[in-house]
């Protein structure tokens, strides 16, 4: 048996969940979907890939606590060390992970972007060397988003619902104050059709004028990786990643991006991807349709100038 601990956020399910959800499917053997929270009930109809789902519902798990969420689901699980249970590589997913490990004593193998029969494979370094471990036996696998397609957990169906008890979560130290979501910025870059997307390659704030430069010409968005908001030379509503906006432009050109994991996850459904970066080993070049090594201070000035 497969169990996927569903994601989910503002009675959304998250895509993480439904990546999960297809790629369990697909190994055979049953999948069951964790599902904890209060008043989630409803979300169980979405949840069409798994064949059972356990819902454990509480007052105190109505936000997403990272104590109160794992002792829950430690709790759902008890028992099952010798099945493969998947949780999300995310903010949420690395909160639970590691105390699901320590508390039902099974291995836990992190920043996993493949399985199979025996094997699992996890991306490190920033994508920059996949490792397999061999597996046998029950473990915990903490999937980063992106691996798999969502499309492929997101089916028709009605699994068998059953209610579990929640643990008492009255001695949890850890409470829920309230989510802080970003404010807007000038510019919805999420539906935008074309991004011009800048990272650390460009190396001080001065030179972002060329890449404006472009993008002006372009009729599009200026766009970034984290590092740009963490200098705040840009504002967060430009950033694109995991802790940033997920986009779906119909063009992405990123410019000195190399393409870590946090930030593929934001962008990897771009119709058209091209990279501008001189490392060519760089992992933004695993998922560009396009793309060259020359340096960007050359590259960017002569595109608008043709244009």
């Amino acid at each position: 048996m497969i169990y996927v601990i569903v994601e989910h956020i503002n009675g959304k399910i998250e895509d993480i969940t439904y990546e999960m959800l297809g790629k369990a499917k697909s190994m055979g053997g049953g999948v069951t979907a964790v599902l904890l929270g209060s008043g989630v009930e409803g979300l169980a109809s979405q949840l069409g890939a798994a064949d059972n789902v356990l819902l454990c519902q509480s007052p105190e798990l109505t936000e997403f606590n990272p104590q109160a969420n794992c002792k829950a689901a430690a709790s759902v699980l008890a028992g099952k060390n010798d099945s493969i249970i998947l949780v999300g590589n995310t903010s949420m997913g690395m909160e639970i992970g590691p105390g699901l490990s320590a508390v039902l004593g099974m291995p836990l193998i992190s920043y996993v972007t493949d399985i199979s029969d025996g094997s699992v494979t996890s991306s490190l370094y920033g994508g920059k060397m996949s490792v397999q471990s061999a597996v046998d036996g029950g473990y915990i696998a903490s999937v980063m988003a992106g691996s798999f397609p969502a499309e492929s957990g997101m089916l028709e169906g009605s699994p068998n619902v059953e209610s579990v008890e929640a643990p008492d979560l009255s001695d949890v130290k850890v409470h829920f104050v309230k989510l802080i979501e970003p404010e807007g910025g000038d510019v919805d870059i999420t539906q935008k059709e074309v991004l011009v997307s800048v990272g650390r390659g460009i190396q001080n704030e001065d030179n972002l004028e060329i890449v404006q430069e472009l993008a002006d010409k372009l009729n599009a968005a200026l766009s970034c990786s984290r590092p740009i908001v963490d200098n705040k030379w840009l504002a967060k509503s430009r950033q694109v990643g995991k802790s940033g906006l997920k986009v779906k432009p119909k063009v992405y050109l990123a410019v000195g991006i190399s393409g870590a994991p946090e930030h593929i996850e934001g962008m990897k459904d771009a119709e058209c991807i091209i990279a501008i970066n001189t490392d060519e080993n760089a992992p933004i070049f695993d998922y560009a349709h396009y793309g060259t090594t020359e340096d960007l201070f050359d590259v960017v000035p002569a595109i608008s100038e043709k244009l």
